[in-house]
């Protein structure tokens, strides 16, 4: 690529305007050749919006946890309320069977002490 000041002088110099589009046109495929990453690079100002969007999205997916978060929680209350009348069902249960097996037991050994 030439220098700016080359270019200046070739501008400068340049008879016409025509010849002048021809060095501008030239200059820049120099450029294109030397860079063909160019058109591809970030500006601050892609950079901040692509940092907005970001943030945005980071925002909705903070939003979107909470709300799964408190819904995972009422879930595991609702869980742990059931289990707990379950619990309480089984112990109702199994005094419904001990208090007679108890007794008989009881009855039982009465009946042994009688015998002998």
């Amino acid at each position: 690529m030439i220098s700016s000041v080359a270019l200046y002088e070739a501008l400068t110099t340049a008879p016409d305007d025509r010849t002048r589009a021809r060095v501008i046109a030239e200059a820049f495929e120099r450029l294109e050749e030397r860079y063909p990453h160019l058109p591809d690079l970030a500006t601050q100002g892609h950079v901040r919006e692509s940092e907005l969007r970001l943030q945005k999205e980071i925002e909705q997916v903070r939003a979107e946890l909470k709300t799964d978060i408190e819904q995972v929680r009422s879930e595991l209350r609702q869980t742990e309320l059931r289990l707990q009348k379950e619990i309480a069902q089984v112990k109702v249960s199994l005094l419904q069977w001990l208090v007679p097996l108890m007794f008989a037991q009881v009855a039982a050994i009465a009946a042994l002490v009688k015998l002998l």
